[in-house]
């Protein structure tokens, strides 16, 4: 009858034991290097935004009609891009809530810009306040043509709810144009315009939308990955080494031509002998 590896015996044994405990404690390093690698490639995604972010406020801006045109889809590239436009605000400013600036929760004031020459309007960011009511009292947009400098952001979900009033403004979920678009009419660009420059009297500037948005560093990362599996590996080593040792010892039991032979198949054997 063949006989099968005594796996759990051979685990047991003592030197696999040692290997077992010189192994986990090579997986622990494995892990620890994973997780310092891993700390790395987020502190590096942040330098990287950062750097990125400083590329975008340094850079010239360029005219909105060369960057985005009415009708146009937003492509993702031009998201944080700084662009230049002129054109009239209108009136019917909306407040955008539960928008973070600097820790505190606010809203923004959503305003549409009729854009000179282009034939439809564009919503513009024009800043951010800490309440509604201080949010209302700086809705009113200039008067006349002003030249507006901005950075260009993707046009958000639009809301699925209708939000009530506050300080005497309507008030919607996102910055949508797709949604906007119902409301002040007219041909819209696909991507809305968070404002730089010139200062709304009352509100405050936000950050474009580059910032912040550090992520991980790919490299990094890699480098963890790799570290973990070779710590996946090493316990892997074990298990290998335990059954190939287990085997051995069968094959090590077994006679000239293969097969192993009981104590009774001894016996036999001998008493036969001459």
């Amino acid at each position: 009858m063949e006989r099968r590896p005594d796996y759990l015996r051979t685990a047991t044994s003592p030197r696999m034991l040692l290997v077992l405990a010189l192994l986990l404690g090579a997986a622990a390093v494995c892990v620890r290097l994973g997780v310092w690698q891993l700390d790395r490639a987020e502190i590096r995604g942040d330098l990287d935004a950062e750097r990125r972010a400083a590329e975008v406020l340094e850079a010239p801006a360029e005219p909105l009609a060369e960057v985005l045109r009415p009708g146009d889809p937003f492509a993702g590239e031009d998201v944080g891009r700084k662009v230049v436009t002129s054109g009239r605000f209108g009136d019917d400013a909306v407040l955008v809530p539960g928008r973070a600036h600097d820790g505190t929760t606010g809203y923004l004031v959503v305003s549409p810009l009729e854009v000179e020459r282009a034939g439809a309007s564009i919503a513009v960011v024009r800043g951010w306040a800490p309440d509604a009511e201080a949010a209302a009292a700086a809705a009113p947009a200039p008067d006349g043509v002003v030249e507006v400098t901005g950075y260009l952001a993707a046009g958000e979900a639009a809301g699925a709810v209708a939000l009530p009033r506050e300080a005497g403004l309507d008030v919607v979920e996102a910055v949508s144009p797709a949604q906007l678009v119902n409301r002040w009419g007219g041909r819209t660009h696909a991507g809305y315009l968070v404002l730089l420059a010139p200062a709304q009297p009352g509100l405050e500037p936000l950050d474009p939308p580059t910032l912040g948005e550090g992520g991980l560093n790919v490299q990094n990362l890699a480098y963890a990955l790799q570290w973990w599996i070779f710590g996946g590996f090493a316990v892997l080593l074990w298990g290998r080494m335990v059954r190939d040792a287990a085997r051995d010892e069968i094959e090590d039991d077994d006679g000239p031509d293969g097969e192993g032979l009981s104590p009774a198949d001894g016996s036999r054997a001998a008493a036969a002998a001459p």
